[in-house]
């Protein structure tokens, strides 16, 4: 059974709980993790091309790497937003219908032709 948002962020407010982690999960910190988790998921892929998503699926190793070092921004992530009272599914819909209005299909379609371009 799935765990919705909610019940992991308070999965994990639980586990910081019961070690006494509190006074460390402060916004600057959780940004640094953040950041951290994120650096770590780009170093799977750093001496690589573009690893086409085939060859990751494939690729049982790596595709677990890539899923452990998700999650570890994801988790950070959720703590970020229970430190700040942020509710996630709010922000990413409100996030979303930004970014609909900001990269409507002719635009997003012209700047996606752009980088075709380049990537040549």
């Amino acid at each position: 059974m799935s765990e919705d948002i909610n019940e992991l962020q308070n999965r994990y407010l639980e586990f910081i709980g019961e070690r006494e982690w509190e006074e460390f999960h402060t916004p600057k910190n959780l940004a640094m993790a953040i950041s951290v988790e994120a650096s770590e998921l780009v170093e799977l892929y750093q001496w690589h091309d573009n690893v086409s998503v085939d060859r990751i699926l494939d690729d049982d190793d790596l595709r677990e790497r890539s899923r452990e070092e998700l999650a570890d921004v994801m988790i950070y992530c959720l703590s970020m937003a229970n430190e700040l009272n942020i509710d996630v599914e709010d922000a990413i819909a409100d996030k979303l219908t930004q970014n609909e209005t900001r990269f409507d299909p002719d635009t997003a379609t012209a700047i996606a032709r752009d980088l075709r371009h380049w990537q040549r």
